[in-house]
């Protein structure tokens, strides 16, 4: 089975359509699939849901789409840095799901091992347990939250082998790693493809049966978020 496409738009080729959900890798500006945000964005697809830990910046990320309108619906944890983000939910343009980073993730999580859902203590007593069912579990009370079974995962990784198999770099796996999993198609653009059989078997943090179809984005730039530097002596 051929996973290797030639660029963005090639990859998502047959899988968007308005209306979909979408599962996003990244974290801050970290790990972010931006070749592939850009090509939904160039696609015109609209009414879409996003899962993701995050909107991006202003012009970053997720951010790209949120300036052309094309989504419905955030289900995030963290949006303290989209000034276009907080415009939209403010006047009744974006519907906003927020929900604690470890259970957004575990949402994730939950969907690639085709779990619906699960209780857990986060949220318990607060907003995040409004409409929520709540159930009692040796004297203490616990939320269900549903897994999270997106249409299509988008992710970022360092590198990949012809097969699909993901190696991310440090700290960039974050979200990538369980959205990777919870997608219908999961589309991986990665800096480095190489030959099946090149990678380390005990170095592939998620294996090729996760992903069917995988581009070279690079090269990238290094985009720092919050620019911090010291003083000179």
């Amino acid at each position: 089975m051929k996973k290797v496409y030639s660029d963005a738009q090639a990859a998502l080729e047959g899988l968007l359509h308005d209306n979909m959900l979408i599962a996003s890798g990244g974290f801050g500006l970290c790990g972010l699939p931006e070749r592939l945000l850009d090509a939904i964005r160039d696609s015109g697809v609209s009414g879409l849901t996003f899962a993701s830990n995050n909107a991006g910046i202003d012009g970053e990320g997720i951010g790209k789409l949120l300036r052309t309108k094309q989504v419905k619906k955030m289900i995030a944890s963290y949006v303290g840095e989209n000034k276009e983000f907080e415009r939209q939910f403010l006047a009744g343009e974006l519907e906003v799901e927020f929900c604690p980073q470890g259970t957004l993730a575990e949402r994730m999580r939950s969907g690639g091992a085709g779990i619906p859902g699960f209780y857990t203590k986060t949220g318990v007593g607060t907003q995040v347990a409004q409409g929520k069912d709540i159930k009692n579990f040796d004297g203490e009370d616990y939320i269900l939250e549903r897994g999270i079974f997106a249409d299509l995962a988008i992710v970022k990784a360092w590198k990949a082998d012809e097969s699909g198999n993901l190696v991310f770099r440090k700290t960039a796996r974050n979200f990538n790693q369980p959205a990777a999993t919870c997608g219908k198609i999961c589309v991986a653009e990665v800096e480095e493809i190489v030959p099946t059989g090149s990678l380390d078997a005990d170095a592939i943090h998620l294996p090729g049966i996760y992903v069917q179809r995988l581009i070279c984005g690079a090269p990238y730039d290094k985009k720092i978020e919050f620019r911090t530097i010291r003083e000179r002596a």
